[in-house]
Formats: structure tokens, sequence, C-alpha cells
């Protein structure tokens, strides 16, 4: 779930720097979360949040990237073939349990959510002792 939630954070910075860069252009930016100060000023607070936007991004998509290869790494291990793909849609694709259920040739989503949950109860991840 970390690279799922990973993602969806990095497209809200993504959405925030294409906010920011249309304010950098305009004559009178308005930006929510910046105060209000000169025009000159304005700019430059502007142009900082920019870079720091981008580093931010940058960051994120570094761990996006560490957190996928960790993730197929995990799945890669499971010995059953169909648990590997309900791992992979569901953690990889973010597939909603409907679309695992019919891209596995079931019907009903409760047979893939139900076997993804005795699977994770038999399963004894070294993150979840710590828990």
């Amino acid at each position: 779930s970390q690279l799922y939630y990973l993602n969806h954070e990095i497209e809200q910075e993504r959405r925030r720097l294409r906010e920011l860069e249309a304010a950098a252009t305009s004559v009178s930016p308005k930006i929510t979360g910046l105060p209000h100060i000169n025009k000159i000023s304005d700019k430059t607070a502007i142009a900082a949040q920019i870079a720091d936007c981008r580093a931010v991004i940058e960051a994120k998509l570094k761990l996006s990237v560490v957190e996928y290869n960790r993730l197929n790494r995990f799945i890669a291990s499971v010995d059953d073939s169909l648990m590997r793909q309900i791992l992979s849609l569901r953690y990889i694709n973010g597939f909603s349990w409907q679309k695992i259920a019919f891209a596995i040739g079931e019907h009903d989503e409760s047979y893939p959510r139900k076997k993804h949950n005795h699977f994770l109860k038999l399963t004894e991840i070294p993150e979840q002792k710590n828990l």
C-alpha cells in the first residue's frame, strides 16, 4: 500500500507544481498557502516554492522506485502463481477487488479478497512483527 500512497502523493505534488508554474507566469499570482507580499517578492517566493516542489517530487519518485522494487521482490518470492497475480494486480496495478476477480477469471470480488486476506494471515512479514 505504500507504493499506492506514494504515487498519490507524487500526483498531488505535480498538481501543486503546475499551479505554482501557472502562478509564476501570471500577472497577479494567487497561490493558497503563501502570504500576500509585493510582486517582486511574490515571484521570488514562487520560484523558491517551485524549486522545493520539484525536489519533493524527485525524492518521492526515488522512494517510489525503492518501494516498487521491494514489492516486486516480495511478490516474486511467493510460491503460488495465482497469489502472485492477485498481489501484483492489487499492489502494483492498484486494481479493485472486482477488477482483480475478472482478471483472474472469477466473477465474485470476494474470492481474490478472501484468498489475499488468508495469505496475509499465514505470511509473516518482518515489518509486521514490530507493529
